[in-house]
């Protein structure tokens, strides 16, 4: 039996890392034996044997018995469980033996880096209001994991913790092993890959499990570390409420090249978030009547408390009777039994019941002054003040539902329109800026639609006009607190985003009010390509100007209560990069925010930017701090939207403990820099001019590869794409119109395949290039780059992505997928640009960094080489799978396990795209 690794009493930061790699080894090897024990029981000795001997570091070049891949993948969520475990154990080791504020990243962390940056407690508490944050769960279809299995990982990982008890008994030792090996054999006869692509449903499904069973008690979690770091850091004064938290969703309202996101679709996915939530508010109630079982016989309850009672029991009626006589001489219970009975239910909307969720959390409130008037505070600090926070982050919508299109859609619907109209246009997508953007300015002096509601419309304004219809109706119904933005995709000109004002007229969501002529839902431009970046500013700039944009953001402001006018602008990193390589996509996106920024400032508008990171460095990803201290000065102000996209969710948000860990990250690193970005001026950084030319000389490299003759054929061969395009992890199409173009390929299965063949290309490729040019014409410019790599966080932060992309890469086994490349020549001329661009970047780097990586990284060499053997002999398994599969003409019968050893590598790897 393999014991817990318990650390000697008095451990220091020092020895961390070493006593975390000791448990990480330790943890992972029970796990292992755990299901070499299950394998051996069901007949499967030499699966037990192969799995051995592969995480013992034994290469072994010969095909895997049956079924291997499947035992190599839950090998590899084994791996991960026991990282995730250890990484949560040191960091409760460290904190304990260093105190919170040594935790990189944690409140105390950067409470106390804004004191010793010179800010005051009455600094950091002004700032708090204006903080908010919402990671945004996306519908992108990259998990690559079933949600079956997924649970099974999630109750296998719980049993893992369970471990760390020291007391416990030999007896109790064997009957936790006995129930983890269950839950292993559970996993072996559970198949892991989607037999049928998901429907929307099923990810909504999916959602929906982190809203209900994850976020509510992270989050919980997020408010007390906050409430406590207030305490230890600004001793003596009363902490404020932690910044809002609060999420958002694009699954089922992403309609961006998605054709099964109907309004229907759309429909369903709002009412299940809304059903969720009040499920959370009642059973979050339920159990705050229970624990609130105060008697009137030992205190008095307020006069404003009764006085409410009665007001709830002449509203309620008959409903009332049984709510106050099941508790009486308890008020508070009596009280909160009234404000169950005011929770909405299925139907049309009772006038007893809440309207909307501030209502509830009004209550709440007046509940908490009664507590504090009979001294019974600390049933403030915790009870109620848990009822209200998930009041204030969930409401009654559990997320806000985003509705996301490609402007070229859009552009389609206004053209059936203008045709509905007899106003032509039917070549309106042609139309020059100038003369779409006249149309439209006429168009919007006017709330009048082009058709009569009973109009029958034409398919893509019928898309169009009927999910504006649903949404118009669900705030009439419910209030706009579960609706979020319309996003416009491949944002090109102002015209794009007007054309949303035009097509939310056709149904009702634009009409009159004090400030003219206005509409209901904000839209978001979403700048993706390097060139849409580089349009960017001028484009929010004409954007703000017009009449409708400015009478809407104020109409907006009102509506939600806010000091000023706020217009979200979307970011995306993964087109940008599949567009130019690292270093041009990072840099566009810096230079976007900035000017973006200051057109905004000039405007008199609060900007909030949206981050459209994806799971890998190649679309964006990155530690949440770092990624946070590198944004440009002054271009957060206190609000901040992120995605969170496939497999990232269970990575980040599978359990409790990570995902407040996430969560506080993300949120104490915006107020962080929310407060900083307040001093900052949008100053350059002396290295800035450098870098633009090392981003220009680095797209150069990147474009002559991609474009170099027969580079299609040489990535169709050398990676698994087909694969992937024929994989089930998601509903959306891999490609946006189905055409055999790079350009047409969705970013996701383009980094993903990379990184299923080890290239890891999109993060790396053409940085080496972009820096030895520069040097080379201008060695001053690199003297000055080389002194800014230690100490310019955004170029630290770009250049460690750089190197983990790199790390991550494996040489030698780019070259046994590129031996799938029929033809030699373009085989050996492709790779050899491959290889002198690898060398020529890790020779940069290293001298960037001045020192290898293996001195600077242990954790990630740690992490690289336990899985080294044992992914070497997948690969393989993969490369000779895939010569099967295509030469059989793409056999259906092949395909399944060549999809395994897809799904294996992707959870070896952590990522798909």
């Amino acid at each position: 039996m393999i014991e817990p690794v318990t650390p000697a009493a008095g451990i220091g930061k020092a020895d961390s890392r070493e006593w975390g790699f000791q448990k990480w080894d330790r943890d992972f090897r029970f796990l292992l034996e755990c299901f070499e024990s299950v394998l051996e029981s069901s007949g499967e000795a030499r699966l037990a044997d192969a799995l051995s001997r592969a995480f013992s570091g034994e290469t072994v070049d010969e095909p895997l018995p049956p079924r291997g891949a499947q035992a190599f993948s839950i090998a590899f969520h084994m791996l991960g469980m026991a990282e995730e475990n250890t990484s949560n154990q040191v960091r409760r080791l460290r904190e304990t033996a260093n105190g919170p504020a040594a935790e990189v990243g944690s409140w105390s962390y950067y409470f106390a880096n804004l004191k010793r940056d010179g800010f005051t407690e009455a600094d950091v508490r002004a700032a708090l209001p204006r903080v908010g944050v919402q990671p945004v769960l996306t519908a992108h279809p990259t998990e690559a994991k079933r949600a079956t299995v997924l649970e099974h990982h999630r109750e296998l990982y719980l049993m893992l913790v369970e471990r760390e008890n020291p007391h416990w008994t030999p007896m109790e030792q064997d009957a936790l092993r006995a129930r983890i090996e269950a839950g292993v054999e559970r996993l072996w006869r559970t198949g892991e890959i989607f037999l049928e692509r998901p429907d929307v449903e099923s990810e909504i499904q999916n959602t929906l499990h982190y809203l209900r069973n994850v976020f509510p008690d992270a989050t919980q979690l997020v408010a007390t570390r906050f409430r406590q770091a207030w305490e230890r850091t600004f001793p003596g004064t009363t902490p404020p409420d932690a910044p809002r938290l609060t999420f958002g969703s694009w699954v089922g309202g992403d309609r961006d090249g998605h054709p099964f996101v109907s309004t229907e679709v759309t429909r369903h996915a709002l009412m299940r978030l809304r059903a969720a939530a009040l499920a959370l508010q009642r059973r979050q109630l339920e159990t705050l009547a229970a624990h609130l079982s105060l008697s009137e016989q030992l205190q008095s309850p307020p006069k404003e408390l009764t006085a409410r009672i009665r007001e709830y029991q002449e509203l309620l009626g008959d409903a009332a009777r049984d709510a106050v006589a099941r508790n009486p001489a308890e008020p508070w219970r009596q009280f909160l039994n009234l404000m169950l009975g005011r929770l909405p239910g299925d139907g049309a909307g009772a006038p007893h019941e809440y309207r909307r969720a501030e209502e509830l959390d009004a209550d709440l409130l007046l509940l908490a002054r009664s507590l504090e008037a009979i001294g019974a505070g600390r049933l403030v600090r915790g009870d109620v003040a848990e009822a209200r926070l998930l009041v204030r982050t969930h409401g009654f919508h559990s997320a806000s539902l985003d509705i996301r299109q490609n402007s070229a859609s859009h552009d389609r619907a206004v053209a059936q329109l203008l045709g509905i109209a007899g106003l032509g246009g039917s070549d309106f997508a042609e139309w020059p800026e100038r003369r779409r953007c006249e149309l439209l300015d006429r168009e919007l002096e006017s709330p009048r639609p082009f058709a009569v509601v009973t109009a029958a419309l034409p398919a893509d304004a019928d898309a169009a006009v009927g999910v504006f219809r649903l949404v118009r109706e669900y705030i009439e119904r419910h209030g706009a607190a579960g609706i979020g933005t319309v996003i416009v995709s491949m944002t090109r000109g102002v015209s794009d985003l007007l054309n949303v004002y035009l097509l939310a007229r056709e149904a009702g969501l634009v009409g009159r009010a004090d400030e003219g002529i206005v509409c209901d839902v904000a839209v978001t431009p979403l700048f993706e390509t390097i060139d849409d970046l580089e349009r960017s500013a001028d484009v929010l700039a004409g954007f703000l100007a017009h009449p409708m944009t400015r009478r809407t953001l104020e109409h907006l402001r009102k509506r939600d209560g806010r000091a000023r006018p706020l217009q979200e602008v979307m970011v995306g990193y993964s087109d940008s990069n599949k567009d130019g390589g690292m270093i041009a996509s990072l840099w566009a996106l810096r230079n976007a925010q900035t000017r973006m920024a200051r057109v905004a400032r000039d405007a008199g508008v609060e900007l909030r930017f949206f981050h459209g990171r994806g799971g890998t460095i190649g679309r964006g990803a990155g530690p949440t701090h770092v990624f946070l201290r590198s944004l440009p000065p002054a271009t957060l102000e206190g609000e901040m939207r992120v995605t969170e996209q496939g497999e990232v969710i269970s990575q980040k948000y599978a359990n409790r403990v990570t995902a407040a860990e996430h969560l506080e990250r993300l949120l104490a690193g915006v107020t962080r820099w929310t407060v900083a970005h307040e001093r900052e001026p949008l100053a350059p950084h002396p290295a800035e001019y450098a870098i633009e030319r090392v981003a220009v000389e680095s797209r150069r490299a990147y474009r002559e590869l991609i474009e170099t003759e027969g580079f299609v054929e040489f990535f169709s061969q050398a990676t698994p794409i087909d694969a992937i395009e024929s994989s089930r992890i998601g509903s959306r199409p891999p490609r946006r119109s189905g055409k055999r173009t790079i350009a047409d390929l969705r970013a996701i299965p383009w980094v993903f395949s990379w990184s299923q063949a080890r290239f890891n290309l999109p993060g790396w490729y053409g940085v080496g290039s972009g820096f030895e040019r520069v040097r080379a014409a201008d060695p001053a410019a690199w003297d000055q780059v080389r002194r800014a790599a230690g100490e310019w966080d955004f170029l630290s932060y770009l250049l460690h992505n750089v190197e983990t992309s790199l790390t991550s890469a494996h040489p030698a086994l780019m070259e046994e997928y590129a031996s799938l490349v029929e033809n030699s020549a373009l085989r050996e001329r492709i790779m050899a640009a491959i290889r002198d661009e690898y060398s020529c970047t890790s020779r940069v780097i290293e001298e960037l960094f001045g020192g290898s990586v293996t001195e600077r990284r242990p954790r990630l060499m740690k992490a690289i080489e336990v899985r080294r053997a044992a992914l070497v002999r997948l690969h393989r398994e993969q490369i000779r799978l895939l010569r099967d599969w295509r030469a059989s003409g793409s056999a259906d019968e092949k395909l399944t396990p060549l999809l395994v050893t897809v799904n294996a590598i992707a959870g070896a790897l952590k990522t798909t795209g």
